[in-house]
């Protein structure tokens, strides 16, 4: 009776444990799949907003160079104490419009272009306490641009060297 029984009983336990193997597997394979959707989905919504914060902070990076900061200045009404502040103002001004960026960028990234910011700021309060006290602004605005590159790769070039790197892995 028990032999009669297990001769029933356990094909259909096999059967049973077989199917619940072959559908656990396939539920598996099932999430797994909707899993790296979502993934591709969440990309696709992502990367161009990632691309954009990487384009702010290269534009960011380009206007705070002397070049950028001098374009739009009428230096003959100015005092170089006042060209000075001004500069200083635009940096932070710039900096604080683009600071959401860096949700989008490496800390890596983000500490270089912190960096550029920091650097230039301190280049421009280090260059106007070395010029003689009866500088002009144009002396000032020269001296500026003429000594920026003078020390090498400057920090906003590192910066930005870095985002371009950081954009080609992304991009693959």
């Amino acid at each position: 009776m028990i032999f009669e029984i297990l001769k029933y009983t356990l094909p259909a336990l096999i059967v049973l444990l077989g199917t619940f193997l072959v559908l656990n597997s396939e539920h598996s394979s099932e999430h797994r799949r909707r899993l790296l959707e979502q993934r591709s989905q969440d990309r696709k919504t992502t990367l161009p907003l990632q691309l954009r914060g990487y384009e702010r902070l290269t534009i960011f990076l380009e206007r705070i160079t002397p070049e950028h900061l001098l374009l739009d200045r009428d230096l003959s009404v100015l005092t170089p104490t006042e060209l000075q502040r001004q500069l200083l103002l635009t940096i932070r001004m710039e900096f604080d419009h683009n600071a959401a960026q860096q949700l989008y960028v490496s800390d890596e990234a983000w500490a270089k272009v912190v960096n550029a910011k920091e650097e230039m700021m301190r280049y421009v309060n280090t260059l106007m306490s070395r010029l003689p006290k009866d500088a002009t602004t144009l002396q000032m605005a020269q001296a500026l641009i003429e000594t920026y590159h003078l020390n090498g790769e400057t920090p906003v070039q590192i910066a930005l060297k870095q985002l371009r790197f950081e954009v080609h892995e992304i991009e693959g």
